[in-house]
């Protein structure tokens, strides 16, 4: 067994199951929950936004969301496969037409909404 091998039957372990994250795409609203660990406590907090931009695959999968605190734009890059995400909820179905939403950041106002997915279209579940 190489090296290469090695490595992928270590992460296979510890990679999620696709069932546990739902068939989300780029310009979607999500609801991302994250353990967060304060002392000995543990509670879920959690972090709503239009996802902007995905990146990575298998183990390394990152997940960017950004949202609007207090007219301040807050942008947060989740690993997938981490322990803190303990589930992510699809809010809202958003129509893009491109694989990373930057061009939101220097939108304000309505503009930086985006359209609802349409009935009828293909790739909508």
């Amino acid at each position: 067994m190489n090296q290469v091998e090695t490595v992928e039957s270590v992460v296979a372990g510890q990679l999620k199951a696709d069932a546990e994250f739902p068939n989300f795409s780029i310009g979607d609203t999500l609801n991302v929950h994250v353990r967060i660990i304060e002392g000995d406590k543990e509670r879920i907090q959690v972090y709503q936004g239009v996802l902007i931009a995905a990146r990575g695959r298998g183990m390394n999968r990152m997940i960017t969301v950004r949202r609007i605190v207090a007219n301040e734009g807050v942008e947060r890059i989740f690993p997938l496969h981490s322990p803190r995400i303990a589930k992510i909820e699809i809010v809202r179905r958003g129509d893009a037409r491109r694989a990373k939403l930057y061009y939101l950041r220097d939108r304000v106002g309505k503009s930086r909404r985006l359209r609802d997915r349409r009935r009828g279209m293909k790739h909508v579940e």
